[in-house]
């Protein structure tokens, strides 16, 4: 059974992320575990030598007090939507949140992670400056970043991404088994600019090699590539989109301060990333 993780600080981003996180973990056949990770202040503890622990411990309570109350309510979100048989267990983290997912995704055994974002003014925000953005190039399993404008809905097509590199593949792949396992087709886009080294030949061969699966290829010449990948989005009706992120960093050098206003008021999808080593 896969497990997934959902990482939650129980805000209103959280908590529509969460319903994705059921909904995946339903056409996945897996089970959730639940994180809430905080950082507790740091004092100086010569300016409060008798009372230092205590802060402390009240700190901690209040965290697991809030963390008890919460859960109930996620709970009930699953029942509403007829997936209370969906396996969840919860932990409670003090520390750095990139780090305890980290730790999660190697003590629990993680195979992927869904996380709500906000504060969206771009694609330099959402993959930059968000936790989600951090996360997104820290971690090596997928993870699923849910923007609060994305309402959940039933996954019929879904967008691939991709530079026809061989490590491609192996990530296409794991899209593909998703894809079958909740009837959707995948669409597979490839931006052509005029600096592009792949070969006619190179992209007939992927075809052949996937003329079996739910897959259809797009080669779109341009060189104004989030316009085009926007584009492709809105009129081929992706409801998540797959992209791949690679060892310096996601889709590196592509975001101009001019484009960011259209992309935040146009993408309101689920983003799949998907880490290649």
């Amino acid at each position: 059974m896969k497990k997934i993780l959902f990482p939650t600080d129980f805000s209103e981003v959280a908590t529509n992320a969460f319903v994705h996180a059921l909904e995946f973990a339903k056409i996945v056949h897996g089970e959730l575990v639940l994180l809430h990770t905080f950082e507790l202040p740091v004092f100086d503890n010569q300016f409060f030598p008798e009372n230092y622990a205590v802060i402390y411990d009240s700190l901690e309570l209040s965290q697991f007090d809030m963390f008890k109350e919460e859960i109930p309510k996620l709970r009930a979100i699953a029942e509403e939507r007829n997936l209370d048989k969906i396996k969840m267990t919860h932990r409670l983290m003090d520390g750095d949140l990139l780090t305890n997912i980290k730790r999660a995704i190697k003590e629990d055994k993680i195979d992927f992670v869904v996380m709500g974002t906000s504060g969206i003014t771009g694609w330099d925000a959402f993959f930059v400056g968000s936790n989600a953005g951090s996360t997104i190039i820290g971690i090596d399993v997928p993870m699923l970043c849910v923007p609060l404008e994305a309402k959940f809905k039933k996954i019929e097509t879904i967008g691939f991404t991709t530079r026809f590199r061989p490590k491609d593949k192996k990530a296409l792949k794991t899209v593909l088994d998703i894809a079958k396992k909740t009837k959707a087709k995948v669409k597979c886009l490839y931006v052509k600019t005029s600096s592009s080294d792949v070969s006619k030949e190179t992209i007939e061969k992927w075809e052949t090699e996937f003329i079996q699966e739910p897959i259809e290829f797009f080669v779109i010449t341009s060189d104004e590539i989030k316009e085009t990948i926007l584009d492709f989005v809105l009129y081929k009706d992706i409801d998540v989109l797959t992209m791949l992120t690679y060892k310096r960093g996601f889709f590196e050098g592509l975001f101009k301060p001019s484009f960011t206003k259209k992309l935040a008021t146009n993408f309101d999808i689920p983003i799949l990333a998907i880490h290649i080593d």
